[in-house]
């Protein structure tokens, strides 16, 4: 049996409950998860727990970059471009099949907010705060040169365009693996369990009594130090912990849609003016193409988040603008994410102007909360909230922990020297699966996701006998993230484990019954657990294409 299978969970909950721990992390998104590998790797007893599946909120509904913030330069938040632009070679690095290089086109239009001059410095600016090397630096290209890395763009209205480097990833995915990789310092880590009240003594968080979704058992957690890392749920548990005063979370709605590649055929991604001002991106990934974001504020139910007509409307209007050739309506559309952005509120700032940066609280109770930040931050923000609890541990009981060492440590299925061995196991990945009718495309597919975990998927997938080739890989693949990644219904598999869901819904549909059964046939689920899984799998695959 694995750690980090659906099977163990009853393992892992006996040890939760019979061990002190030296931190407890609330929220298995992206910040729980580097917190969650930072202090296990420092030699700390860690517990993370995740009310619903890890990623399931704003951690798998980014614009799925390790970018720079670019535009963190109009602001001049020069720290901000520094660290995250620094961030994003680490993190390349530690999963270069997963952190994958990706050259984004800046169009110079008229009246667009970047002009020339500004974007050259601008771009020198970024390489040199971001420590940019070689192919990576910074390019301006004129007019001509554009019109051939980008034909879509509007001849009339172009000067030319900026030409660097970011890097796309698949943000559920990189927070599986860092939590895998945290497994391998001990870590206890389980998803669908509620952290519901704190336990206290001497007027000191110790702890919190929490309740598993699948069986509704009650049982406490205890803990040196309690972590609230719940992105848009910070303040929840600030107010449950009574210690909701002073700074609090402004949150703000990101939308993307996602439209067949050849409905938006951009030849690689675009970072592009919107007529009031803002900008987006277009990413071709696969076989869709997605753009967005929008930023606006949002009060409303935050388990339920909602495209709403005006935002689909709006991005469409943008691309159409941006690109004269292309007529997208919303009959075009096949997927789209709608998530929260959990910033700091700052009085008399829109929700654009919200600075990007972290933020941590700590209560009389010595609750820390870590609120705002970005993806590409997340393994500096771990890093300070360790330093954090390390100090206070220290000072309280007089034992020093390790130096932070993620800056190393390669994640789960991460094992390459580079990009370039990615992309030779990734041919050597298609040659193996070509003969059975799988494409180069397949294969990307299976690497961008797994690294090399694909050779244990492939090996399961030869050990089925079912006649149909995408059956039997589908089935290899639910065996892999049932048994290694704690999937725990299709929702989990076709939504955060593989991306499916916004990047391939076509498959969905059609093996959306097949991928159930597997889950009820290797969970041994009964008719009640199965039918309400369906149901939450069909409520997503609704919501994705429901615009109120």
């Amino acid at each position: 049996m694995h750690n980090f299978s659906y099977f163990n969970r009853e393992n892992i909950t006996k040890e939760l409950q019979t061990k002190e721990f030296d931190v407890l992390i609330i929220g298995g998104g992206i910040t729980g998860a580097g917190i969650a590998l930072d202090a296990a790797s420092r030699g700390m007893k860690v517990a993370l727990i995740e009310k619903n599946d890890f990623a399931s909120g704003t951690s798998s509904k980014s614009t799925k970059l390790i970018h720079g913030g670019l535009r963190y330069l109009k602001q001049f938040d020069f720290w901000l471009v520094k660290e995250v632009g620094t961030e994003r070679a680490i993190v390349h690095k530690l999963a270069p099949h997963l952190v994958i290089p990706e050259k984004m086109i800046l169009p110079l239009i008229d009246g667009g907010t970047y002009g020339s001059w500004l974007t050259s410095i601008g771009l020198k600016v970024y390489d040199i705060l971001a420590s940019v090397e070689g192919e990576d630096k910074r390019k301006m290209l004129t007019k001509k040169e554009a019109l051939e890395k980008e034909p879509l763009l509007p001849k009339k209205i172009l000067n030319g365009a900026g030409y660097y480097a970011e890097y796309r990833t698949d943000d559920a995915r990189l927070t599986i693996e860092v939590l895998k990789t945290a497994l391998n310092y001990d870590a206890k880590i389980i998803n669908y369990t509620e952290a519901t009240q704190f336990i206290y003594e001497e007027n000191r968080v110790v702890g919190t009594t929490v309740k598993d979704a699948f069986s509704s058992e009650n049982y406490s957690i205890k803990a040196k130090y309690v972590v609230n890392a719940c992105g848009p749920w910070v303040d929840e548990l600030r107010q449950l912990n009574n210690s909701k005063i002073g700074k609090r979370l402004h949150l703000t709605k990101g939308v993307h849609l996602v439209v067949a590649h050849e409905k938006l055929p951009v030849k690689q991604s675009v970072y592009f003016d919107v007529p009031d001002g803002r900008m987006m991106f277009a990413i071709p990934r696969g076989k869709v193409t997605y753009f967005g974001t929008t930023d606006t504020n949002f009060q409303k139910d935050k388990d339920h988040i909602k495209t709403s007509i005006v935002d689909a409307s709006y991005l469409i209007s943008a691309v159409n603008n941006m690109f004269p050739k292309i007529n997208l309506t919303l009959e075009d559309v096949q997927s789209s994410w709608a998530g929260l952005r959990p910033l700091i509120h700052e009085e008399g700032k829109s929700a654009s102007e919200l600075s990007r940066k972290d933020e941590i609280f700590v209560s009389d109770t010595e609750l820390i909360s870590i609120a705002g930040g970005k993806l590409t931050g997340y393994r500096k923000m771990a890093e300070r909230i360790v330093d954090l609890v390390a100090k206070k541990y220290n000072r309280r009981f007089d034992k020093e922990f390790e130096d932070v060492k993620t800056e190393k440590l390669v994640l789960t299925g991460g094992t390459f020297k580079n990009f370039n061995e990615v992309k030779s196991y990734t041919d050597a990945i298609y040659n193996r699966i070509a003969e059975v009718d799988f494409s180069q495309k397949d294969a990307e597919y299976l690497v961008y996701n797994y690294g090399k975990q694909t050779d244990l998927i492939l090996k399961k997938f030869d050990e089925f006998t079912e006649e149909d080739q995408q059956k039997k890989m589908i089935k290899a693949e639910v065996w892999f993230t049932i048994n290694y990644e704690m999937a725990c219904n299709s929702t989990d598999f076709f939504m955060r484990r593989t991306g499916r869901l916004f990047f391939d819904k076509p498959s969905v549909d059609l093996y959306k019954e097949y991928v159930t059964q597997l889950f009820e046939k290797q969970l041994h689920l009964d008719e009640k657990t199965n039918a309400k899984n369906v149901k939450m799998l069909d409520e997503n695959l609704t919501s994705i294409l429901t615009f109120n």
